[in-house]
């Protein structure tokens, strides 16, 4: 069996920077910075909005929009309500943000579906869209999108990227189902006698707004036990803001967008999503991603969902099956039910199955490490993909010196926890040049895609760059015991 490699190679870019919000610690320091701002002379904020906007001229699109929306973030600071000039405004702005250069560490673990559009294209050449994990200042991860095509003969071309990169419109979710909120609290450990009160003061559907002024109606209302309540609002809160959408317009290239971490669970960042095409029973599609939410101390999964890549919804997996990293969705219902596999003990490949999308109660184990190269641990390497002959399923397997390799498997169409065949030896491992990087000795993809009977994996090496290989299917399958 002979893995084709393309010698395509996707580097991080430390000259992709993007604008984001900028405060120093504490209210203080934020009255002073303003307060120093607030001296200047007309003619000196002139001055010095005019130098700031030549030096980042290029770097972006739309800077003073964002310099008035920090603003607006951090007026109520202002000990008055007298009006400012416009420039003042923008200065103030300016001086409450940054940029950050969001790839600048690494681009890796990639998942490939294919494009929304297939217009305009020659005979037998098709488009893709790809997901990646960008880390930059902080380790914090994102995730990011580059395009590109492939045609008839096997030959994979990247879009060039779009030079500037834009931060979505956040919007919360718009309500939320008491019912399900409970259920989740529960699952959290967040189900107390305070939570169920604070629950049933809310209507069946209610919003972050009610959420938060109820939560501190009862804050107040229990003075007495404020040190001990008041860590639980917060976590309450959190788990609201889990659940939101960002949104994109069409004049933003894919390329230009970015899935940056907005919710709390996020703050240390969206790590390894997994895309997958989604075909519901009436014919219609969405893509999903699994990903997992990172605050520093806890992996939470969650699924994105989009149309278009232009509207993502974020949401919390519910249930006791979730748990880890590595869940993958089927790209269909299989018998009526939805899919996914996941990896809750860290080690082992797990088979789940659920009627609600969000929830998911029961895991099977289905498959253990064999072979000597993934005796330590294995899982996915992203949503299994429909062929005639079965489900095949990337996999990944850690053996000695923590070395990652990927591997395959082919389940059953109408029962995935039959093991059809597997490979016994890796289908990639890291090479010498792929050894070399952030974590050595690592190859790791999350979703591959068929084309011309030939599958496509990119893959990530050594968690700092991206590159492709390909493999004709029936030579895989072939090669499977």
């Amino acid at each position: 069996m002979q893995i084709k490699r393309t010698g395509i190679v996707l580097s991080p870019n430390k000259q992709r920077v993007v604008l984001r919000p900028f405060q120093p610690p504490g209210d203080d320091r934020v009255l002073r910075v303003i307060a120093r701002v607030c001296t200047l002379s007309e003619d000196e904020v002139d001055n010095l909005l005019a130098q700031v906007l030549q030096e980042f001229h290029g770097r972006h699109q739309k800077p003073m929009a964002f310099f008035e929306k920090r603003f607006q973030d951090l007026r109520h600071h202002l000990l008055t309500d007298a009006p400012l000039t416009d420039n003042r405004r923008l200065l103030l702005g300016a001086y409450f943000t940054q940029e950050y250069a969001l790839e600048s560490a690494a681009l890796f673990n990639p998942s490939l579906v294919w494009h929304p559009d297939q217009t305009n294209l020659p005979q037998g050449t098709r488009r893709f869209a790809m997901s990646l994990r960008a880390v930059g200042e902080g380790h914090v991860s994102s995730i990011v999108f580059r395009s590109g095509t492939i045609s008839h003969d096997m030959r994979i071309t990247i879009d060039e990227p779009n030079r500037f990169v834009t931060t979505p419109r956040f919007v919360p979710d718009s309500s939320y189902e008491s019912d399900l909120f409970r259920r989740k609290l529960i699952e959290l450990g967040l189900g107390t006698p305070f939570t169920y009160e604070v629950l049933e003061g809310l209507p069946i559907e209610f919003t972050l707004e009610q959420l938060e002024t109820r939560l501190k109606t009862a804050l107040q209302e229990n003075r007495s036990r404020h040190v001990e309540l008041a860590p639980l609002v917060s976590q309450v809160i959190m788990l609201a803001k889990s659940n939101y959408e960002i949104q994109y317009t069409p004049d933003h290239a894919l390329s230009e967008r970015l899935i940056f971490p907005f919710s709390p669970t996020e703050t240390n960042g969206i790590e390894d999503a997994r895309f997958v095409h989604f075909r519901n029973d009436d014919g219609s599609t969405r893509y999903y991603a699994t990903y997992s939410a990172y605050d520093g101390r806890m992996v939470l999964p969650q699924l994105l969902e989009t149309k278009d890549f232009l509207r993502f919804k974020m949401h919390t997996l519910n249930g006791p099956a979730v748990s880890n990293k590595g869940m993958a969705l089927f790209p269909r219902k299989i018998n009526g039910h939805y899919a996914m596999l996941g990896r809750q003990d860290g080690e082992h490949l797990f088979l789940m199955y659920s009627d609600r999308l969000y929830f998911w109660h029961t895991s099977e184990l289905i498959i253990k490490p064999t072979s000597p190269w993934e005796y330590v641990q294995m899982g996915n390497c992203g949503s299994p993909i429909e062929t005639k002959a079965g489900w095949l399923v990337l996999t990944h397997g850690v053996g000695p010196m923590r070395k990652y390799c990927i591997g395959a498997m082919l389940v059953d169409l109408q029962d995935p926890s039959k093991i059809i065949a597997r490979l016994h030896e890796p289908l990639i491992t890291p090479n010498e040049v792929e050894r070399e990087g952030y974590v050595p000795n690592v190859v790791y993809t999350c979703g591959a895609i068929i084309h011309q009977d030939h599958l496509v994996i990119p893959y990530a090496m050594s968690d700092y760059a991206t590159t492709f290989a390909t493999i004709k299917v029936s030579e895989l399958l072939s090669t499977m015991v």
